[in-house]
């Protein structure tokens, strides 16, 4: 659906207030100290897994491109707005083996990561993460992805660009979203950091606005980003953990 420029702005002002503290930047290098080699955005989703008689199951992971993952090292920063009490961003989380740290998933090109190793670090240095998630209820089911027709709709890409100081500003830039065939695209291609980050588009259930994410912002070709899209990435997040569940 395209949306007028009004209200495509203030879709994107409230994406930022709902889930600006769902996204983490991603840096890979050859090691501690070296240039950095790539940068992405990751960001945290929250999967239903099942329910009990004491409620609903998730699984909670850190979700991003393949692509920023494929280094010797890498980091995840951390922001002053998601850790509690704010010192606890004073340096990233230094990860060798980078590769190694995530579930790869490579027929989507998604690299996946429990996150309780995250929690455990962040235990073990005296504060606690302050996040909001991509929920499953945000997260777009199989229907609302085959909706993405061929004609361009407006579409948010929530992530964390990089300055030219190094920064990692917080961005949501509109877009347009559209089917290619089997691929839902993003167009055009987008500054550097983006990859991995989450993107979405609206729907309009019962007269009324509808924000769904669409999916995961995968490495640009021909002009644009392919998204590995929710009823993917539910489908292979099931497989590749189903003797865990």
């Amino acid at each position: 659906m395209l949306l007028d420029q009004e209200t495509e702005n203030e879709i994107a002002y409230e994406l930022c207030q709902l889930l600006g503290r769902a996204i983490l930047p991603v840096v890979g290098s050859d090691g501690p100290g070296a240039p950095a080699g790539t940068f992405g955005t990751a960001f945290f989703y929250s999967e239903l897994v099942g329910a009990t008689d004491d409620g609903e199951v998730v699984q909670e992971w850190l979700l991003t491109a393949a692509a920023t993952t494929r280094t010797p090292y890498g980091e995840i920063g951390l922001r002053p707005s998601v850790t509690e009490p704010a010192d606890g961003a004073a340096e990233p989380i230094e990860l060798p083996d980078f590769a190694s740290r995530w579930l790869q998933l490579p027929e989507l090109g998604l690299a996946a990561m429990p996150t309780g190793g995250l929690h455990g670090y962040a235990d073990d240095r005296g504060w606690s993460w302050r996040t909001q998630q991509v929920t499953d209820a945000v997260a777009a089911p199989a229907d609302a992805v085959a909706r993405v027709g061929a004609e361009p709709g407006s579409a948010f890409v929530l992530a964390l660009g990089v300055g030219a100081d190094g920064s990692r500003p917080l961005e949501a830039v509109i877009e347009r979203v559209a089917r290619d065939g089997d691929e839902v695209r993003v167009t055009p291609e987008l500054p550097p950091g983006y990859v991995g980050a989450p993107v979405f588009g609206v729907e309009v259930p019962d007269g009324g606005l509808s924000l769904r994410c669409l999916g995961l912002l995968l490495p640009a070709n021909d002009g644009g980003h392919p998204v590995a899209t929710f009823d993917r990435i539910r489908s292979a997040l099931a497989a590749a953990t189903a003797g865990y569940r």
